[in-house]
């Protein structure tokens, strides 16, 4: 075994930077993904100047969940090259497991503007992302909201009390009588009840603040601004459809049916739909 392994290290070391990488990419295939990245590497040393190596190698990293070494081998081939889709594309998706949501966000943009510019078909990978990436953001940017909401009546709650407790410790060092005793009693449970009522009415609006699924497309998963309907009944939004068939190929993402551009049709029922949401809910610009 040990001289087996010995002529399978002699055989590596004599194979070119691009054989290298055809070997790791079989060995990808079969999910050997330490070996493949063994081969990666190798590849970078006889040629680091091929950028396909490093978003090769990047892959294998997120295949291992090694979301650091992928960010360097991602940065690494946008160096070479500023215009690589993967590299842009596997950079903000390791951001994204890392929570580094804004410059995740920035790099899955690029990847997918690249990839339109370069009429590259990566399916609907790189809008999933995008639109995971922003949905997390927009998640955690709301709970940021709420917690500030939340502190925020539990200090104007408690300002009104302290006021309180302050002027009847006043009314009664003054020996006031019990009617004006009374009087700020009933101020003071009056402001206490429409500040509450003021933060209710803010739940409210919070627990409105998501977008229905159906109000978003079945390609890039956003809000809708033009939806259409195909032959089949499927609704999508008419930009993201239209980039589908040109990019992708003509059928219907979800049916899989035969399509054509000629054959969408505005779909005005659920435009009307869409406009009375944004217009009652202005937030969903920033969605």
């Amino acid at each position: 075994m040990k001289g087996s392994g010995g002529k399978q290290q002699v055989k590596m070391e004599s194979l070119t930077a691009d054989e290298l990488r055809e070997l790791g990419n079989k060995l990808f295939s079969v999910r050997k993904y330490d070996e493949a990245c063994q081969c990666y590497s190798k590849a970078i040393i006889k040629n680091p100047s091929v950028p396909l190596y490093f978003t090769n190698r990047a892959l294998t990293y997120t295949k291992l969940h090694q979301w650091e070494l992928a960010i360097q081998d991602c940065r690494r081939a946008i160096d070479l090259d500023a215009t690589n889709v993967k590299g842009q594309f596997f950079l903000g998706t390791a951001l994204l497991e890392l929570d580094s949501l804004d410059e995740a966000i920035v790099h899955l943009q690029r990847a997918l503007d690249l990839a339109k510019e370069q009429k590259m078909n990566y399916g609907d990978d790189i809008a999933v992302q995008l639109r995971i990436a922003r949905k997390k953001r927009w998640n955690l940017q709301e709970d940021k909201r709420v917690q500030q909401e939340i502190e925020l009546q539990g200090y104007l709650n408690q300002l009104i009390i302290s006021d309180f407790e302050k002027k009847l410790r006043d009314a009664e060092n003054n020996k006031a009588p019990a009617s004006e005793v009374a009087k700020i009693q009933d101020k003071h449970e009056g402001v206490l009840s429409e500040v509450n009522q003021l933060f209710a009415k803010v739940d409210e609006r919070r627990r409105k603040r998501e977008v229905p699924d159906f109000l978003c497309g079945k390609i890039s998963f956003e809000i809708m601004n033009e939806p259409v309907i195909t032959p089949s009944g499927i609704t999508y939004d008419r930009k993201d459809i239209e980039e589908h068939l040109q990019r992708v190929g003509h059928f219907d993402p979800v049916t899989r049916t035969p399509l054509t551009q000629d054959q969408l049709i505005p779909n005005l029922a659920m435009k009307e739909v869409v406009d009375t949401f944004v217009g009652e809910n202005p937030w969903v610009q920033d969605f």
